[in-house]
């Protein structure tokens, strides 16, 4: 607590797109409310706010911590490992943080072929120079630091323990909102909760869904939709089916498919394989000439299916056991956390 009695509030972004702090701003009047209840001791992207100053609290002493964002460097794990030792409660706010989000997309390389990419083979590139970012290059002023950049990207619970999840990319206002009154009230769900909802996307849909098979994917350039026909039905990727709800359909209510960024239900281990499993059981084919042939309508599968999740799916899980050395993938909360050494 601040000598005022108001409850200490920090918020963070890591790898993220700045999205999470905008859905903050979105409760609109609501942020004075939040201004009125806590004493917001860290918030760099909005407050000129330093890292020492967190370093300067007692451990326990921030309240709550609103971390949004992927672990992706140095700096994100050594500020996750910072704010959760002077955090009584950590919140993974936002898809980034809580399952990887687009970033985590980045897991199908590694760090050197990314770079390579990025400073060398980029259509947009000039570099003639082949000059690639370093953690410590000498000039004439002194010596100038970067954070080390990782071979994996990691969710902030593979990095801390965390209590609370907050779904979105970004989180709707309301959620935010429920979350905020939920701190103040000090009626918490128990830990390890997400703060949504646990239907899918579809249960919130005004669609008409028939649940008709399809024979291939259109794009969205490709077909005009009927606006009252569920998307999938007219063979439009979309992955509401397998998709928490609590965004209130937003996309599809646009003609636009679900992306899947709320993240899979309760319960469910790997997001990706949920959702091309409930995927597969619209698709009409009998041989796998016909399933090959639907299937070559759907451009990027890895970007459809693992769009928001393949940080924290099984097959991200199964390499990071195997760099330990075992051989099968096991539940995550028995993985060994990562040590903020480790970057590989």
């Amino acid at each position: 607590m601040a000598e005022n009695g108001k409850p200490k509030l920090a918020l963070y972004w890591a790898a993220s797109c700045g999205g999470c702090e905008i859905s903050v701003l979105a409760i609109h009047e609501k942020i004075l409310d939040v201004a009125e209840a806590f004493d917001i001791v860290f918030w760099p992207c909005v407050m000129d706010f330093k890292v020492s100053d967190v370093e300067a609290l007692e451990d326990g002493e921030i309240d709550v911590c609103l971390f949004n964002g992927a672990i992706r460097t140095d700096e994100n794990a050594h500020m996750a490992h910072l704010l959760r030792r002077k955090s009584k409660v950590m919140v993974a706010y936002g898809s980034c943080a809580m399952e990887g989000c687009m970033p985590g997309l980045a897991n199908f390389y590694d760090r050197e072929r990314i770079m390579q990419f990025v400073y060398h083979d980029s259509p947009s590139t000039d570099n003639p120079d082949g000059v690639e970012p370093q953690t410590r290059t000498e000039v004439p002023e002194g010596e100038l630091t970067l954070p080390g950049f990782w071979n994996t990207v990691r969710t902030l619970d593979q990095i801390v323990p965390v209590e609370y999840f907050i779904p979105g990319c970004p989180p709707e206002a309301k959620w935010t909102e429920a979350a905020i009154n939920a701190i103040i009230s000090g009626e918490l769900p128990p830990p390890g909760s997400v703060i949504g909802m646990d239907v899918t996307v579809c249960d919130e849909c005004p669609r008409e869904r028939s649940e008709k098979k399809i024979t291939r994917f259109y794009r969205p350039y490709e077909i005009i939709p009927d606006p009252d026909i569920c998307l999938l039905d007219q063979g439009l990727f979309c992955a509401g089916i397998a998709t928490r709800a609590g965004c209130g359909a937003l996309c599809p209510q646009v003609n636009m498919g679900c992306r899947g960024c709320y993240g899979p239900n309760e319960g469910v281990v790997d997001g990706g394989a949920r959702l091309i499993s409930a995927i597969a059981s619209v698709i009409d084919a009998k041989t796998p000439e016909e399933i090959d042939a639907v299937l070559d309508t759907l451009p990027d599968p890895a970007g459809y299916f693992y769009r928001f999740t393949l940080a924290r799916s099984l097959m991200e899980r199964t390499r990071l056991e195997r760099q330990n050395g075992h051989k099968v993938a096991r539940p995550l909360e028995e993985v060994p956390r990562l040590d903020p050494a480790l970057k590989e």
